[in-house]
């Protein structure tokens, strides 16, 4: 009985767009096109004989079919890559920084993702506030970083807009009288000076209430009602509320997620496809 040969484009092109959710934004990681990552997934249910993916206008998801296909198709891609790799001499390595504030607390699972198509790519993370970042970035110490902007900045590819607001647990009382008690990720944050500088302007009054910890213990101090923290609503905890409004708060507008590179290998610049896909709205 014969089997069906897979071809490692088509396979790449579904875990992409099974990953992402989207053809979109599986073109862009892949470098290539709509239709083309759209023909190549088609070639491979062909190929086996079952759908793998559900499409909607805006949403791809997986078929019953392409759920039992896919912990396979990531072996097979990693194998793939390490047949590959067997005349490699040295991995390449990249050095990445992150701010939490930009991507959230679940960076290191993202990059173990992004870092499966690749194994031998070797990544230097840190993981610092935007300024530190973009300062890094510009001695040349990065070779890409990821950070938000808040007002002009250098250059660099956006790859979302986000609107801040003022978060809390709904069970904290407010308390017009007494200072803002406030939760920030780290004192060189630009979105706390940002808040800081707001709150000044109109005379509003603030106390810190809890800093630092990484932006899973900032969620987790909103959630447990210590205090209001800035945040980009996207960020914020389910259970929490913007209260800017109810509270007096000043408006705190918008910001930017920007992505900078200056990674020059093919290897490296299909990672930073992939980064800047995976967070992309």
């Amino acid at each position: 009985m014969s089997h069906p040969i897979l071809d490692v484009e088509a396979v790449s092109a579904f875990l992409q767009a099974a990953e992402l959710a989207s053809f979109t934004r599986a073109a862009e990681a892949l470098g290539s096109t709509q239709s083309m990552v759209s023909t190549r997934i088609k070639r491979l249910e062909a190929t086996l004989g079952k759908s793998l993916l559900q499409r909607h206008p805006r949403l791809v998801r997986l078929t019953p079919d392409g759920e039992r296909f896919l912990p396979g198709a990531r072996e097979f891609l990693v194998a793939h890559g390490r047949a590959l790799a067997a005349f490699i001499e040295e991995p390449e390595r990249i050095a990445v920084g992150i701010s939490e504030q930009a991507a959230g607390p679940d960076i290191p699972l993202l990059l173990a993702r992004l870092a499966a198509h690749d194994p031998d790519l070797l990544i230097n993370l840190r993981i610092e506030p935007s300024s530190l970042l973009e300062a890094a970035f510009e001695a040349g110490d990065l070779d890409a970083v990821l950070v938000r902007r808040i007002g002009a900045g250098k250059t660099g590819e956006v790859l979302r807009e986000d609107v801040f607001g003022w978060f809390a647990s709904p069970a904290l009382p407010p308390q017009p009288e007494a200072p803002l008690p406030m939760v920030s990720l780290v004192t060189e944050c630009r979105l706390r000076r940002h808040a800081i500088e707001a709150l000044t302007r109109c005379g509003r009054p603030w106390r810190e209430a809890f800093i630092g910890g990484g932006m899973a213990a900032v969620l987790a101090a909103v959630s447990g009602g210590l205090g209001v923290s800035p945040l980009a609503g996207r960020m914020a905890p389910r259970d929490a509320v913007d209260v800017g409004g109810d509270w007096g708060l000043p408006p705190l507008g918008r910001s930017q997620v920007v992505l900078r590179s200056q990674v020059a290998s093919a290897r490296g610049r299909g990672f930073v496809r992939e980064l800047a896909a995976a967070f992309r709205s």
